[in-house]
């Protein structure tokens, strides 16, 4: 079985390998990271604070791996906080009992923040704005739950509670808890999911009579006021936003289906599911045209084919009517392996549809995190080998304000053992914050190419801001060839300055002159391998040994050995069974000289 799915793999890798050599230089790479419940963060009730660190950095630095440009971490299940406010009770998913703080005490938002920016990821907070309780009956409630302290606000729908939209107090309540955060920490963006007015479900209903008839507001349409409730909470939102800090993005996650095409409805989508204008009262098409979200996230959770709400019509819908603003697909990732029509090329199927619609598709965002890290099929491999292969900046919105950067200075390059050693000088950033630099991006230019930083294959790496200096270790297996560079530098908003000046070397290939009177390498056997391979070597001076496997994209994927040794002969087997089929590339380190063989996986 393990070798049939990694044949079916690797024949997805080949039919959609053009899409990683012609990767955007612009896309929105992102994950939903679910806390409630503990779906994937915290992985329980009784982490300590340091295994919730670790676990999040864990995620972050996985996600960072596969590709992935941003984060949305869930901040706000059920009208509580992962962070400290006087707003919300902590949330019982952190601690355990609702309102109890993390003890050793920290601020896992601040914390979270913090090192998804260390890692270059756009970080998102995730709330839902109306779910209260999602079991009254066994809720057990801090005396600060909104629950408690305005039980008027409520609307009961079976078990669960949700904060009434019709409410002129609980649409400020609402917008006060978001600005609340967006005021005390430095997020890149405000995200709500899907949740507003409860989804259907037989049997249940709920009673919002007395609402309307206090707060109708002259509509006398139910089912109008309702949506107008819900648009008046994204407006409000919105404008709040914009007047504090208006590089701050929002954006908004409706179920997949606005309307289906009908002779009442002729701009609705050739669909027949569950219509969110209707059954939810959400008007999402609407929010993107009066420019209230700065993106939007249909889930299309379904397959392509799926006769009641195919991808393949959703998906270009989307496309069509909500062009004004950024589209980043809401991408089924939990669906994998469901069934038949969940196997492994369903979600490779989509992001190349995707990416048919560049101008108009700028990104996906995959729901969850759990399903990537599982690697579910395959799916974040697929991701990693077939269509993150080269990172990719988030994409820049023309709406919202900008200036102009200068461009780093100074740029050197020279060879070590190592491959091509990149530095330069900080660009003096201005005290605004669009002026300020969030990070650089390395371009690379084989031989006598003409320098383009429009193409997104020239990207090498997006450095973070502290950084000065940038090693290529993927320059040495292409045998001579010159090398040329520039860098630029980006604002939170990934606006970019010009180019830097060029710099450029001559790489021969990796280097042992120097190696053989200090290691030997002998031979990978066998070469091409299947499950393993045999790695001799003779140390003949002591010292630190490092061997790691390294893509043919120069990405770290195994470290065998690392180690101080003593001189002598050595044997290790690797096991292969996990690579996928390619060119991979084994290095010995050892005090700075550097050997290398090529492996070839074919299985």
């Amino acid at each position: 079985m393990r070798n049939r799915l990694l044949f079916c793999f690797t024949c997805i890798m080949c039919t959609y390998a053009t899409f990683a050599q012609n990767a955007p230089k612009r896309e929105c790479r992102a994950a939903w990271i679910a806390t409630v419940s503990n779906l994937d963060w915290p992985l329980n009730k009784i982490q300590t604070t340091d295994a919730q660190k670790q676990q999040l950095i864990d995620i972050f630095d996985s996600h960072k791996a596969a590709g992935l440009n941003a984060v949305f971490l869930q901040i706000r299940t059920n009208s509580d906080a992962f962070y400290p406010t006087d707003l919300a009770p902590w949330a019982d998913w952190l601690t355990g009992l609702q309102g109890r703080a993390p003890s050793p005490y920290y601020d896992p938002l601040a914390f979270a923040v913090t090192e998804a920016h260390k890692r270059g990821l756009e970080f998102h907070a995730w709330f839902n704005p109306y779910r209260a309780v999602s079991n009254i009956n066994t809720a057990v409630l801090a005396d600060n739950h909104v629950a408690k302290k305005h039980p008027e606000w409520l609307l009961a729908f079976g078990n669960a509670r949700i904060l009434d939209p019709g409410i002129p107090d609980v649409r400020a309540h609402v917008t006060q808890v978001v600005m609340d955060v967006v005021r005390r920490y430095d997020i890149d963006g405000v995200h709500f999911d899907d949740f507003f007015y409860p989804y259907p479900s037989t049997g249940l209903s709920y009673n919002d009579d007395s609402t309307f008839t206090l707060h109708n507001r002259g509509i006398a349409d139910r089912a109008n006021w309702r949506r107008d409730n819900v648009d008046l909470l994204i407006k409000n939102v919105s404008d709040s936003i914009k007047s504090v800090k208006p590089y701050v993005k929002f954006g908004i996650s409706p179920f997949g289906i606005w309307q289906n095409k009908s002779t009442t409805q002729p701009l609705g989508s050739a669909t027949s599911g569950l219509e969110s204008y209707s059954a939810i009262y959400c008007d999402s098409k609407k929010w993107v045209q009066q420019g209230w979200v700065d993106y939007i996230v249909p889930q299309l959770y379904w397959y392509i084919g799926f006769a009641v709400a195919d991808y393949a019509i959703l998906q270009p819908w989307w496309s069509q009517n909500a062009s004004n603003r950024h589209i980043y697909v809401g991408q089924g990732a939990y669906r994998i392996g469901a069934d038949a029509n969940w196997n492994a090329g369903e979600i490779p199927r989509q992001l190349k549809l995707n990416r048919q619609n560049p101008n108009t598709i700028q990104g996906s965002i995959f729901f969850r995190t759990g399903n990537l890290t599982q690697n579910v099929l395959g799916v974040r491999d697929s991701l990693m080998q077939n269509f993150y292969q080269k990172p990719a900046l988030l994409p820049t919105m023309s709406w919202k304000p900008t200036t102009v950067l200068p461009s780093p200075t100074n740029v050197t390059v020279g060879q070590n053992t190592e491959g091509v050693r990149l530095t330069w000088t900080r660009p003096s950033a201005g005290t605004a914050e669009l002026s300020k630099i969030r990070g650089y991006v390395i371009y690379r230019f084989l031989d006598n190419a003409a320098i383009d930083i429009t193409k997104g294959e020239a990207i090498q790496f997006i450095a973070p801001n502290d950084s000065t200096i940038f090693i290529d270790k993927n320059t040495n297996a292409s045998g001579r060839r010159q090398y040329t560079y520039v860098i630029t530098a980006f604002n939170r908003l990934y606006d970019e300055s010009t180019p830097s000046s060029s710099a450029s070397i001559v790489v021969s290939s990796i280097s042992e002159l120097t190696a053989t009177d200090r290691v030997e390498l002998s031979p990978i056997a066998p070469n091409p391998v299947r499950d393993y391979a045999n790695v001799s070597y003779n140390l003949k001076k002591s010292g630190q040994v490092r061997i790691s496997l390294f893509d043919i994209n120069g990405r770290e994927v195994l470290v065998l050995k690392n180690a101080s040794q003593t001189i002598g002969e050595y044997a290790l087997d690797v096991d292969t069974s996990f690579l996928l089929n390619g060119i991979y590339f084994l290095r010995l380190n050892t005090e700075g000289v550097v050997v290398s063989r090529k492996i070839v996986v074919a299985k």
